[in-house]
């Protein structure tokens, strides 16, 4: 059975080949998406060629929605979504996919349903597909080299679908064992090397010292540092002073 969590319908309009289908499969189950509707695919269905591609995702193909058009395929939904890289002579809202994802989950979290079209491999939609969605979804691409795989494009718009369907930060860091640093390390960090650099006569000519020591101080701030990094920094610095000592 398909999974509970409300999300769009990815909508493959006559795919040409079995492995695309099933490349996409695998694409929309990275994101936890299995709402696949296939409208008349070139090769027929079922399809061995989408079965050994899908591998893993083999489900959402037992699962798929197999329909005779485009128009069926959409019937259901109220807001329709076409991807494509090409100029139309239809005026429409032109969204990016990460602006498609974000207006697909607050509609659908107002409990409407959406639809996300993609079209065969060797030209993409039709202006009579197109002319069935509400907007555009463009991808910025290399103009000179536009076209996208499908499950290329499936991938990309499960992406952000998952992106803003859960709650994620921008970028995540592995700590290695480690914990950030607190702003009472970073003070103490900058301490120590203000000493030890005061004691260097770094801070010349005296009539910049003080902003110099700011200007060190604000570099410290601005470094994203572990409780590692700062172990490793004051190691440097009393290393270098007992080297100096030593008069190696």
């Amino acid at each position: 059975m398909p999974i509970e969590t409300p999300q769009p319908a990815f909508v493959l309009v006559n795919p040409q080949m079995g492995e695309n289908i099933g490349a996409a499969a695998r694409a929309m189950w990275n994101f936890g998406l299995d709402r696949m509707r296939l409208v008349a695919p070139r090769d027929g269905w079922p399809n061995q060629s989408a079965v050994a591609m899908a591998a893993g995702a083999g489900r959402l193909l037992d699962e798929a929605q197999v329909m005779e058009t485009t128009a069926e395929a959409v019937a259901d939904c109220t807001l329709v979504m076409a991807t494509t890289a090409r100029n139309r002579d239809l005026t429409k809202p032109i969204y990016s996919p990460e602006r498609a994802m974000q207006i697909a989950r607050d509609r659908i979290a107002a409990g409407e349903k959406v639809a996300v079209l993609f079209g065969p491999e060797r030209a993409g939609l039709e202006n009579h597909d197109i002319a069935l969605a509400n907007a555009i979804i463009s991808v910025p691409v290399n103009p000179r080299f536009a076209s996208l795989n499908l499950a290329q494009c499936v991938l990309l718009a499960g992406y952000e679908w998952q992106r803003h369907a859960v709650e994620v930060t921008a970028e995540t860091v592995e700590l290695a064992g480690s914990q950030w640093a607190s702003q009472t390390d970073i003070r103490k960090l900058s301490d120590h090397y203000e000493e030890r650099m005061t004691d260097a006569q770094f801070f010349f000519p005296e009539h910049k010292a003080d902003s110099m020591k700011l200007n060190l101080r604000n570099l410290w701030s601005r470094m994203p540092l572990t409780q590692a990094d700062v172990r490793m920094l004051h190691g440097i610095m009393r290393q270098m002073v007992r080297w100096k000592e030593r008069g190696d």
